[in-house]
């Protein structure tokens, strides 16, 4: 669902609550500012260096996002967003090359504070997120599909919830607000997004670049790669080189594919 304007107040509620251990900026040169990683340091032990791109900032990197494999996203959630307001989650993916999957994520998160069924959970993953802006420690439990299982269950109008796996259902009961039922759920989506991994001269780390571009018109443009934490300093600040060289520089506002796609929602 989309169109009209975004609901108000669309903050996550550990972040409107000030919950400082689970959010951070790194220790890293670069486009990425500098602040403490030790209080996220030893709750993860790979980190996602992301960068928000300006509007054809790719075209001096070589990149026609419009290309390469495409996927279709969907979340779910209340109409006025409750579930994001709350750290909660819930995508899925449409991949014509390869199985759809379905996710549930909390971010941010204090991995030692989760229960440990969810923490050993086989799916369940703990990544540092990490924009120029800031940093956040994340928690997502995935299910993998079959080919095509979500561009089905649209077109037969079955509800995505039903893809959801025992684990995830759990996941949900315990982190989404007991208000929340799941016939309250809308689906916002699909989100067209094209990705590609690609590698600058110069720069041994590979790099991804996703295009989503949302149904109101707008897109967006984010670079991406991983690495272990204590590698991050290092690795940010070669990426942040390497893309200075090209005449690439981070947009203004740096958001994530998330966010953007919800405050594009009603």
């Amino acid at each position: 669902m989309y169109g009209g304007k975004p609901p108000r107040n669309l903050v996550p509620r550990a972040f409107a609550a000030g919950r400082t251990e689970a959010r951070r900026t790194f220790t890293v040169t670069g486009f990425w500012q500098p602040d403490p990683l030790q209080s996220l340091t030893g709750q993860a032990t790979n980190v996602e260096l992301k960068v928000v791109l300006p509007r054809h900032g790719g075209r001096s990197l070589g990149i026609n996002s419009d290309r390469g494999p495409s996927r279709r996203i969907y979340f779910l959630d209340t109409p006025d967003l409750e579930l994001y307001r709350n750290d909660v989650i819930i995508r899925f993916r449409d991949r014509a090359d390869q199985r759809d999957d379905a996710v549930v994520k909390l971010r941010p998160v204090v991995p030692g504070r989760m229960p440990g069924w969810l923490r050993n959970a086989e799916q369940f993953h703990v990544e540092i997120d990490a924009l120029p802006s800031h940093a956040v420690c994340s928690g997502a439990l995935k299910k993998r599909l079959g080919r095509r299982d979500v561009s089905r269950a649209v077109a037969a109008g079955r509800p995505l919830i039903t893809l959801l796996s025992t684990q995830q259902r759990r996941m949900l009961t315990k982190y989404a607000p007991p208000s929340v039922r799941p016939k309250d759920l809308t689906v916002f989506g699909p989100i067209h997004v094209h990705r590609r991994n690609f590698k600058l001269r110069g720069l041994k780390q590979g790099l991804t670049a996703e295009r989503w571009r949302y149904p109101d018109g707008t897109y967006l443009l984010e670079l991406s790669t991983r690495c272990p934490v204590d590698e991050a300093g290092a690795v940010a600040a070669r990426v942040s080189r390497a893309l200075r060289s090209h005449g690439v520089a981070p947009a203004d506002l740096q958001r994530t594919k998330t966010e953007m796609a919800l405050q594009a929602a009603a």
